[in-house]
């Protein structure tokens, strides 16, 4: 052990301890911006700097590692007067914009400057050399992650969280060096132009506005004051725990009946649970699995509940694409259900006959959730997705005293009863458990197999293996890192036949969209909380759901039916490809959005139609024949979309109408004018009918 003094406070610890870490042992505060839990520090922002041992040099609490019998000093005028002139320079290249910035509250620099009192004295001026490169400072392109570098502190947290000590996507990282230091992408693209996953992990980490969750609440606020819809909303697992934090309960603290009935304050007129599509979900893709196993095809099974996952295979491994469940992730099963099910016909003749639909709003962990609201072939089903952090700022925006709210709140049926199993999703390892407890059971319905799988718990280990009776070894991959380890032989494919990927390490407990916290082990507090639910629950395992059961008895027959697979299956497309390209335009023409497809096209572009309104030429003639002459959109139960027929298979481009027949197309893609590093545009698209 190693002993020390803190401001005149003793405290004995373990060798390998940074200074920081001793002061917050005995209780001592220490500004610092570039320090977060389990990402190693560089002592960039300077804030920390202390006194060890009167020497008049600083050190740098955050990497300086503690020895026995040093004198620390925290708070001399010498200190405080650096930490003040370095927020004032840091202040002098900031936006001044802290009343329309999204993390106005919850900025580490904003709290830093109120508490400490800082004003600034130095003129306003640019980050950066005068001479040096200046890259696009907004960028809005992508759906989940917005990016303002001019409130960038430089503080290193983005590029450790997607680098080599986080999800070693390398999307983000840092070019130049001293005062032309940024973090940028490769060749200054946007986001969307990047090979980001949009997990999100990087927004749960910046201190300041620099990168934060492209933000839905406001639209969603609008759209409950006016009324125009019944609104629908739907709250992930993970959520209801999570949400605590951001009020100032304890980590770990369940509040399912105090964010029911916040929502119910702030206008939704159905509260519903997506634990209920992720009972669902266990249905469909445990039947899923053991139908592959049957064929001995396509094995294993990877899950696809994670979308950030998705996206990293449809990116970077797209050989994969096949082994991916059809199955959709319980948010778009819940959206599809929500806008075309026995309870979208329920709201009344409107409703019903495809006139109007409600308004689906999902509230999720997840930042790339918003990103899968916008796959083609299943947009539009949940028309906004909130994060955690987002509803909070929702519900304090309103005036909302959470921490007063009765926990009394239940969630709506028919869609919002579940089993303890779906509760579990939320944690790494959960979707794969919570398929164990019920692929054993359609095995063998006699059996009694074990409800708890602690093999396939935890949040610190990297692969987590288990043995299903009657189905085979299965395993989880606790983040992407982790999954891109894993394929880097092909020992899995022999190995298993089923793998859980989630791309954030904990899972949906981890999620890009969480409350930020600084406590190194809130991820096990969350993890506790989930399973003490699930250990609490009267049913544990999906297939006992009661409205699961009448679902399928009344619409869906049973798992992995054409009626399942038509409402709660999707479809896959290698990224940049002309499968891809394909899926989304006929997204388009579905949703009858012609200014999107138009987007598509090349300004020469032509669509043979095969039929009797022939060739179509030029992207504006398109979008005016999309939005205007074909037959008005149907809503609700009355929707029905274009389907790729095969789930992933890239050359093969035959489609299945929304009429049931069948047809394929011929696409050639082309480079659109005068950029350089544009996506590719639709040059021809030819539809065959045999």
């Amino acid at each position: 052990m190693i002993k020390l003094m803190v401001n005149g406070r003793t405290v004995e610890l373990e060798a390998g301890v940074t200074v920081l870490e001793a002061a917050r042992a005995v209780g001592v505060s220490i500004p610092t911006l570039c320090s977060y839990p389990g990402l190693p520090s560089h002592a960039v922002c300077r804030m920390c700097l202390v006194e060890i041992n009167g020497d008049p040099k600083p050190q740098p609490a955050c990497v300086t590692l503690i020895r026995d019998g040093d004198q620390v000093e925290t708070e001399t005028d010498a200190l405080r007067a650096f930490r003040q002139t370095n927020a004032e320079w840091l202040l002098a290249r900031h936006p001044n914009d802290c009343l329309q910035c999204e993390v106005s509250g919850a900025c580490q620099l904003q709290r830093l400057v109120r508490e400490h009192e800082w004003e600034t004295h130095w003129p306003a001026c640019a980050g950066g050399a005068p001479d040096a490169h200046d890259p696009d400072l907004t960028d809005h392109t992508s759906p989940s992650i917005w990016r303002d570098l001019s409130k960038c502190i430089e503080c290193g947290l983005c590029a450790e969280a997607c680098g080599e000590p986080g999800q070693q996507l390398q999307v983000i990282g840092f070019a130049e060096r001293g005062e032309e230091r940024r973090p940028v992408t490769v060749f200054d693209q946007t986001l969307k132009e990047t090979d980001c996953i949009s997990c999100g992990q990087c927004t749960l980490v910046c201190p300041v506005g620099a990168l934060i969750e492209a933000p839905h609440w406001h639209e969603v606020l609008r759209r409950l004051d006016s009324r125009q819809q019944i609104s629908v909303v739907q709250v992930a697992p993970a959520t209801r725990i999570a949400i605590s934090e951001e009020f100032g309960f304890k980590p770990g603290t369940v509040s399912t009946g105090r964010l029911i009935n916040a929502l119910r304050q702030l206008g939704f007129d159905y509260v519903f649970d997506t634990n209920f599509a992720a009972d669902l979900t266990i249905m469909e893709e445990g039947s899923e699995l053991l139908a592959r196993i049957q064929a001995q095809t396509d094995l294993p099974l990877f899950t696809s509940c994670c979308p950030g996952w998705v996206n990293w295979v449809e990116l970077h491994r797209p050989d994969l694409l096949p082994h991916l469940s059809t199955t959709k992730s319980p948010q778009q099963m819940h959206g599809a259900l929500s806008k075309r099910s026995r309870f979208a016909r329920s709201l009344g003749p409107e409703y019903a006959d495809g006139a109007k639909e409600p308004y689906v709003v999902s509230v999720m962990p997840c930042t790339a959730k918003k990103d899968e609201a916008a796959r083609p072939g299943q947009s539009g089903d949940v028309d906004h997705v909130l994060t955690t952090r987002e509803l909070a700022r929702m519900i304090r925006s309103r005036g909302i005293a959470f921490g007063a709210l009765e926990e009394d709140g239940e969630f709506d049926n028919p869609l919002g009863e579940s089993t303890g199993a779906a509760q579990i999703f939320g944690a790494s390892g959960g979707v794969m458990e919570a398929m164990a407890r019920t692929a054993a059971h359609l095995v063998d319905p006699e059996a009694a197999p074990a409800i708890d799988w602690r093999p396939l718990r935890g949040v610190n280990e990297g692969v987590k293996t288990a043995q299903i009776p009657g189905v085979g070894a299965v395993a989880v991959c606790n983040g992407i890192a982790v999954a891109q380890r894993l394929l880097q032989t092909q020992n899995w494919r022999d190995q298993y036949v089923a793998i859980e990927v989630m791309a954030c390490v904990g899972g949906c407990l981890g999620g890009g969209g969480e409350p930020k916290s600084m406590d190194p082990d809130i991820l096990k507090k969350r993890a506790q909380a989930v399973y003490a639910v699930d250990g609490q629950a009267p049913r544990r395992r999906s297939f006992e759901n009661p409205d699961v059961q009448a679902l399928y008895a009344e619409e869906l027959g049973r798992p992995n039916s054409a009626a399942a697979h038509a409402l709660l299956h999707t479809r896959y497309a290698e990224r940049r490809s002309k499968r891809a390209a394909l899926m989304q335009f006929l997204d388009c023409v579905d949703r009858r959005d012609g200014r999107s497809a138009a987007a598509l096209f090349h300004p020469d572009g032509v669509w043979s139609t095969a039929s009797p309104y022939g060739d179509i030429h030029g992207a504006e003639r398109i979008e005016a024949f999309i939005s205007s002459q074909l037959p008005p959109r149907k809503f609700g139960p009355e929707f029905a979309r274009h389907q790729m027929a095969s789930p992933a298979d890239g050359d093969d481009l035959t489609v299945v109408t929304p009429d049931g027949h069948r047809c394929r197309f011929e696409l050639e893609l082309a480079r659109a004018p005068g950029k350089i590093r544009s996506a590719t545009l639709i040059k021809s698209l030819v539809r065959r009918v045999d």
